[in-house]
């Protein structure tokens, strides 16, 4: 299993096309989060990412799932998110990008 940290958040890449996200996904640790998903979308190695284990979000959280999915859709990579948290979830609805989401 390959994991690393931004702060106190987590990339893991599991194995088959399987990743989770552990951790805040706020403005502290997009930025190291953005890159390690990104390279795992674009080789192929993410087309499901748990966020069972993220423990808060923000605006900035959301707009990281958005970008990951619009990596993989740029790379003809399928992208889909499990367990979503209730507070992406009403951030999405509130941003009336839901059903990106849940389309991904």
């Amino acid at each position: 299993m390959k994991e690393s940290r931004g702060h106190d958040a987590a990339f893991q890449v599991l194995q088959d096309g399987r990743c989770s996200v552990v951790g805040p996904l706020d403005f502290g640790t997009v930025t190291r989060l953005l890159p390690l998903g990104a390279a795992a979308v674009g080789a192929g190695r993410a087309a499901v990412i748990d966020l069972k284990g993220v423990a808060d979000s923000d605006s900035s959280g959301l707009a990281l799932l958005i970008e990951w999915l619009s990596i993989a859709k740029s790379a003809g990579r399928p992208l889909r998110y499990e367990n979503m948290p209730g507070q992406l979830l009403q951030l999405a609805r509130l941003s009336e990008v839901d059903g990106l989401l849940a389309g991904g």
